[in-house]
Parts: C-alpha cells; sequence; structure tokens
C-alpha cells in the first residue's frame, strides 16, 4: 500500500468513526474507488474479486455497460415517485416477474418493490402473519428461522434474525419467531 493510499485510508478511517454509524463492526483497511465486472479496485490499482456481490446489490457485478445504461436511461426520465402513481417500467417489470415465476412454478405472483433485503423480510413477515389472519388462524403467528441467520437491520427482521449478538441492546423485539438450527425441524 503506497504512502498516499495509507494516509487517504486513515483519514477516511476517522472520518467514519466521528461521523458514521458504527453498526457493521471493524471494516477491513482498503479503500475501493472502482469495480469492474466482479473486481473491484483499491486506491493503488490492486484488484480484489468481490466475493461479497455487494451483500447482493452486485450480483451482475459493477459497471455492466448495459445495466448502467439502463440506470441512466431511467435516471434521466424519472429517478423515482411515489407509489400513488404508475410508473410504467415499474408495472411492466411486476407482469414480467409475475410471468416468469408462473412459468416456472405455477400460480398467481405478485411483486413487492422495496429497496433492501430487510424492508423485503419485513414485508414477507407481514404478508405471512396477513394471509394467516385473512384464513381465520389467528393463533397461527409463530416463523420458524435459522439460528445463524441474518434477516436485516429492521425491527422485525432483526427479530427473526437468529443470531443474539446482532440483537443485543435492542429489546424488547417483535414475538413469534422460533429459532432452529438447520435440520432439526
Amino acid at each position: 500500500m503506497s504512502n498516499a493510499t495509507q494516509s487517504l485510508l486513515g483519514d477516511l478511517q476517522a472520518l467514519d468513526a466521528q461521523y458514521a454509524f458504527q453498526n457493521y463492526g471493524t471494516r477491513l483497511p482498503v479503500s475501493l474507488v472502482r469495480g469492474e465486472g466482479m473486481r473491484l479496485f483499491d486506491e493503488d490499482g490492486k484488484s480484489y474479486l468481490d466475493f461479497l456481490g455487494g451483500i447482493a446489490v452486485t450480483v451482475l457485478g459493477h459497471s455492466h455497460p448495459k445495466v448502467t445504461a439502463a440506470i441512466v436511461e431511467q435516471a434521466q426520465t424519472i429517478l423515482h415517485a411515489s407509489n400513488f402513481f404508475y410508473i410504467e417500467p415499474q408495472v411492466r417489470l411486476a407482469a414480467k416477474l409475475s410471468q416468469i415465476t408462473h412459468e416456472r412454478h405455477g400460480g398467481a405472483w405478485r411483486t413487492f418493490f422495496c429497496n433492501s433485503g430487510a424492508e423485503a423480510n419485513e414485508a414477507a413477515i407481514k404478508i405471512a402473519r396477513r394471509i394467516a389472519y385473512d384464513r381465520g388462524e389467528t393463533e397461527r403467528v409463530e416463523i420458524v428461522t435459522l439460528t445463524k441467520s441474518f434477516h436485516g437491520r429492521t425491527l422485525g427482521a432483526l427479530a427473526a434474525t437468529g443470531q443474539p449478538k446482532y440483537q443485543e441492546g435492542f429489546g424488547p423485539l417483535p414475538l413469534g419467531f422460533i429459532h432452529s438450527e438447520l435440520d432439526s425441524i
């Protein structure tokens, strides 16, 4: 690591410690500046394989020309509007996802668009409980998750997470989750 990179990294670490919540533990001492395909690059141009895929956000890789072009095109058209309105690409994507899922698994499917895995898990919890409620099965509120699982940092997702180290200090957590060992059900 060059002296300039070490200096920049030290500055970033100090700023991060002062201004950002430390909710992910200790970061690795690497400052990434760009990505290409499945590779990430630091200030010195050193290449790293992105085995994390941006925690599943960049599973198609970094800076893919088609993905980048689609993002730019949409951002130049309309970036976001409230869900009180129709946005044609969003509605057509929901229809396409439903069609693909129906072809592979049968049934009728709907799409819930959200911003994160935690938000998706919160929605799944609410949908499961709402289905039980609508069926008059109001006693069916428990959801089984696995120990060592991680479902996100929102309160419901945190309650579903099977790792006490992530839950510590955030109680009382919502009830209705059973944490089970893998292959013990």
